[in-house]
């Protein structure tokens, strides 16, 4: 789960994944389980349903909340995430059945590894422990760094999460990134805008709900049609700053 030392000590990149959409597609799994977790905390069942693409699960669950009549309090909020957790480990045998790896993921993930010069990790909307269990069911954790990561629960904000994982990268492996070596990877302009915001290096992947265009249109340096091309994502990682 955490990156070697040798290619930490002589890592120059910094590359955050996000996870659905861009690795995995579980088919709105997670839509499912945000029915079943408010209904079985609050008793309140669903009615309506936010946007999930690119948002974090702060956000995504303070929305749901709220749509439904329910003050947002931190206690609901933890009891809510907590629910969401429980329900994901239970469904992590059937996961592979109900989804897929997007195609090159695997390859893409390991392709970097064995480039060596980059340390991988995540910025998602996901919670830590739900990221695993989505990662996990398609074997696609082995490459990524999840101690540096930056996770769902920290901000509403999608950009505070990237600043986080630099600030964390920082701090574990003892050397800092600057914007320029670090890869925001991802499938929405919310993750284009988080990586904007940092100045660091946006990769789009038009594997999701939005195209090529409209990740061009959000400032992306790179748009790639997915992970498919293993070279294309190399040089997206390893191109000149």
């Amino acid at each position: 789960m955490v990156a070697s030392a040798d290619v930490t000590s002589s890592a120059h990149r910094l590359v955050l994944w996000d996870i659905d959409q861009t690795l995995i597609d579980l088919r709105g799994a997670g839509r499912g389980w945000y029915r079943q977790v408010l209904e079985e905390v609050t008793g309140v069942p669903m009615t309506a349903m936010p946007d999930f693409f690119g948002r974090t699960e702060r956000a995504i669950t303070a929305e749901v909340l709220r749509l439904h009549g329910i003050e947002p309090t931190e206690e609901l909020i933890q009891r809510m995430w907590a629910a969401l957790t429980a329900v994901s480990e239970l469904a992590l045998p059937e996961l592979a059945k109900r989804g897929l790896a997007l195609p090159g993921a695997s390859t893409a993930l390991a392709g970097v590894a064995a480039a060596g010069g980059a340390v991988q990790s995540l910025v998602t909307g996901n919670l830590r422990e739900i990221a695993w269990h989505k990662l996990s069911a398609f074997g696609l954790h082995t490459h990524l760094d999840f101690e540096i990561g930056a996770y769902g629960n920290l901000s509403a904000h999608r950009p505070d999460l990237v600043a986080y994982a630099v600030d964390r990268a920082h701090a574990t492996l003892g050397r800092p990134f600057e914007p320029a070596s670090v890869i925001v990877v991802g499938d929405t302009p919310h993750d284009i805008d988080a990586a904007r915001e940092h100045g660091a290096v946006a990769v789009g992947v038009a594997t999701g709900r939005f195209d090529a265009a409209a990740l061009r249109e959000a400032g992306a340096q790179v748009v790639l049609r997915d992970l498919s091309d293993t070279k294309l994502v190399l040089a997206a990682v390893f191109g000149e700053s």
